[in-house]
């Protein structure tokens, strides 16, 4: 048993920093995975920096570290990294262009500076989670004006995600469909964009190699973390199905049943 243990952390003794992905990970929906805020605060006293990575775009920064403080987390304000930051990053960079937001109205607190405009005048058309207001109307008027040369800028490409009460599509197949019927390749700027990743390597001023990405999706959280050059733990929980996983040939460095159990693979 102890010399199965010393293998194990054996192949993460070099894992300097962590990357937790949210919902799926630390909690679904409004409920926390038992025992996370208590694992989040030990990995925190071993010295090891972490971020917090999400694609969600239904949040502001300041409503998710909201969330994480009710839910018993111990995580700092500059700690969180969401899609929607990297997309704000992005547009900035860009200068002071006529934007179309796609965006929940709580995420566009964050967009304040930016400049909006309706979809015919748009030079960027930013999409995210929108819910119940998608028609083919507006996807049609969006289509309209990528035919024109507006640019497609997506939050992220997720298939599906967990709920508390199941699987929902996500936004990924909007964007996918937007792709296919105007010929324009949208700039995804979520997981698992190289971009974003490296966003969070310099928060944390780590290479690659010395970070793990804690995730619960094999495809944008493991495959994404491994193709930037870290080590992907996938876990149990969320969105996890044996199924899918098995399909897929991405191949985790490390299966968990929760993120209960990365205090052990870093030997702590």
């Amino acid at each position: 048993m102890n010399s199965q243990r010393s293998s194990s952390t054996a192949i993460f003794s070099n894992i300097k920093g962590i990357l937790l992905d949210l919902d799926g990970v630390l909690y679904v929906g409004s409920h926390t995975i038992e025992g996370a805020p208590e694992t989040v605060r030990r990995i925190r006293a071993a010295g090891y920096p972490l971020r917090v990575i999400t694609n969600t775009s239904t949040q502001s920064l300041a409503s998710l570290h909201d969330k994480l403080v009710k839910l018993g987390f111990d995580i700092e304000f500059n700690e969180i990294l969401s899609a929607p930051q990297a997309v704000l990053r992005y547009l900035k960079q860009r200068g002071s262009r006529p934007c179309t937001l796609l965006l929940a109205e709580d995420v566009k607190r964050d967009f304040a500076d930016i400049a909006e405009a309706d979809i015919e005048q748009a030079d960027y058309i930013v999409l995210g989670d929108i819910g119940e207001n998608w028609s083919y109307n507006l996807l049609n008027r969006v289509f309209n004006r990528l035919m024109q040369g507006a640019k497609l800028v997506a939050v992220h490409k997720n298939r599906f995600w967990q709920t508390e009460t199941g699987l929902r599509m996500d936004i990924g197949g909007f964007v996918a469909a937007l792709e296919y019927c105007s010929g324009v390749e949208a700039t995804v700027m979520g997981k698992p964009s190289p971009d974003f990743y490296r966003i969070a390597l310099q928060d944390m001023g780590l290479r690659a190699e010395e970070t793990a990405i804690v995730g619960d999706d094999i495809d944008f959280d493991i495959g994404g973390g491994q193709k930037a050059g870290m080590t992907g733990i996938l876990v149990k929980t969320g969105k996890y199905r044996e199924s899918y996983v098995n399909a897929s040939s991405i191949r985790p460095n490390k299966i968990i049943d929760s993120v209960n159990e990365l205090p052990a693979l870093l030997g702590l």
